[in-house]
């Protein structure tokens, strides 16, 4: 691998390990629903993330960009949506019963809510417009072909770290058996999402 992928890959991982909405919706669903949900959820951002890429490829996250309408409606489109999965993670019940806490939302929930929380985050398609194309090297090949290898390196990147987000927040389901342990650490998470919703709000405004 070139020194410029090396260094890309390098700038990927930073970004990744930066607390943001994927990373604390994942812990959350982890904790609640388990690995499978978990890794569902990884596969819809993963997805999210590619089509921004492909998007990208193509000029259309530059349209995002330079879109101040598209943009600010992405922008609360996402905290809009934050916000609704912390009040679902806060007033559900379904899944602290005690009959309910195997089952829980399925796979395709999971997935669904991964990928809509990634598309409504223009901060993925700013991604690809501010810092991917510093990576690109002009003269040594097509620049959609090196746009998509770039995307792949970093969904690959994006999705091991979400993966092992997920590992490690399933893995403390044991702790968290009783109902009422489970009613606490989802209410706290809500609050959480909550947070990282205003956050994002604030962090993504434009001057």
């Amino acid at each position: 691998m070139s020194t410029s992928l090396l260094a890309f890959a390098l700038t990927c991982f930073v970004i990744e390990i930066t607390p943001g909405p994927n990373m604390a919706y994942l812990a959350a669903l982890s904790l609640s629903q388990g690995v499978r949900a978990g890794i569902a959820a990884v596969a819809g951002i993963a997805l999210g993330l590619s089509v921004y890429g492909a998007a990208a490829s193509l000029g259309l996250s530059a349209v995002i960009d330079n879109s101040a309408f598209l943009y600010e409606t992405l922008r609360w489109g996402g905290v809009a949506y934050l916000l609704w999965l912390a009040w679902d993670a806060w007033a559900a019940e379904r899944d602290v019963a005690p009959e309910a806490v195997e089952g829980g939302i399925g796979p395709w929930t999971a997935f669904r809510r991964g990928l809509i929380t990634n598309l409504l985050n223009p901060k993925a398609a700013v991604f690809y417009v501010a810092v991917l194309p510093d990576f690109i090297q002009i003269g040594k090949g097509s620049v959609a072909a090196q746009t998509l290898m770039l995307s792949a390196i970093y969904v690959g990147i994006a999705t091991a770290i979400h993966l092992i987000i997920v590992l490690l927040a399933s893995q403390l389901q044991s702790v968290i058996a009783t109902p009422r342990l489970r009613r606490t650490v989802r209410r706290v998470l809500a609050v959480l999402l909550a947070a990282i919703a205003v956050w994002f709000a604030l962090s993504t405004g434009r001057n």
